[in-house]
């Protein structure tokens, strides 16, 4: 099905204008720092807890099954019931407050450090780099021709998410079955169909889908806006320092005009998982994981000037030139203590 079109005819000639336009693949740089660091702990922990739980033992049973069969869901010395349900109540609307509070302090903070569409793209990334090279390098053996060189690459690549993804599928369906009788090649018909499924799912979004996913299918980014407001910490760009932008070619000819600290390296947008540009503004399709951050703050080490032209900072801190004390002083607003105060009201109540 070809995408549909607008013909217009200027004289003797018809011109044909494109309604869509697929895009280019992303092709995110590799990039190191703090918030690398972080993202990287992240993605560790996560793993570790979402893998490792369907392993554990308690007693003569799995530490954490749910056991739809005989409706008995366990977890460690726990055990609930069908009208124990008010328990996971609790737990979500924990969960939707302590979204709230995040995003109110820190934007898309979850976005950015551990959700799993971001984390399993961040483990797919890392093996795309493991088999292609960086980013230049998967560029130029995308435009290159087929040869045994490229079919290993492309090859070995996708053996490595076809099997990390049955591995993720047979630890989802391990908190249903108890996982030795999955690794036993005992399952069912309808437990293979999850193995599948659920494999399937991560080996397309992760593998494919990539940023798609965070910015048309993921809900979160539309309503977003809803919990921001301009004492929210988000990534951003500081045009009173940046701006008029100057490359190194400029900065050797002993420009006499100003020129700002960045030197339009364009690095930020090559490590940007979504593709954007973080010196345009704030954009809906920015997660906050601060990628753009630590490559500018390379970039400005090696320059010899300071850090933070790119940054987690708010709009009035930005605009108004807050100092940190100051900054944090209105991070900390009604609408941020509304929201911890309901969280941990929620949670006391679930404990007591």
């Amino acid at each position: 099905m070809t995408a549909p079109a607008v013909s217009e005819r200027g004289g003797d000639a018809t011109h044909v204008i494109r309604l869509y336009k697929s895009e280019d693949k992303i092709h995110p740089r590799a990039v190191d720092g703090f918030f690398a660091r972080w993202r990287w702990a992240m993605v560790a922990i996560t793993q570790l807890v979402f893998y490792g739980l369907p392993w554990l033992t308690w007693g003569d049973r799995p530490a954490v099954l749910f056991d739809l069969a005989s409706r008995r869901f366990y977890v460690f010395g726990l055990v609930l019931y069908p009208q124990d349900f008010v328990y996971l109540t609790a737990l979500l609307l924990i969960s939707a407050y302590a979204l709230f509070l995040f995003t109110a302090v820190a934007g898309r903070v979850w976005c950015g450090y551990a959700c799993p569409q971001t984390v399993y793209t961040e483990i797919f990334v890392r093996i795309e780099h493991w088999f292609e090279g960086d980013r230049n390098a998967r560029l130029k053996l995308d435009k290159a021709g087929f040869s045994a060189n490229k079919l290993w690459r492309k090859g070995g690549k996708h053996a490595a998410w076809i099997a990390l993804s049955l591995f993720t599928g047979m630890s989802f369906v391990g908190y249903f079955t108890p996982i030795r009788e999955l690794f036993g090649l005992s399952m069912s018909g309808w437990e293979a169909f999850w193995v599948l499924f659920y494999g399937f799912a991560t080996y397309g979004n992760a593998g494919f889908m990539r940023e798609q996913v965070c910015k048309y299918m993921c809900p979160y980014a539309r309503f977003q806006s809803a919990m921001f407001d301009r004492d929210t910490l988000i990534v951003s760009y500081d045009p009173a320092r940046g701006e008029p932008r100057g490359n190194n070619a400029l900065r050797k000819k002993g420009e006499t005009r100003a020129v700002g600290a960045c030197i339009d390296c364009k690095l930020c947008v090559q490590v940007c998982p979504t593709g954007i540009d973080i010196r345009k503004g704030l954009q809906y399709e920015c997660i906050s994981c601060a990628a753009c951050i630590d490559v500018c703050d390379g970039v400005m080490d090696k320059m010899g000037t300071p850090r933070g032209l790119i940054r987690y900072d708010t709009e009035n801190g930005m605009s108004q030139q807050l100092t940190r004390a100051q900054r944090w002083r209105r991070v900390l607003r009604p609408r941020v203590l509304i929201y911890a105060t309901l969280l941990l009201a929620l949670s006391v109540g679930v404990l007591w």
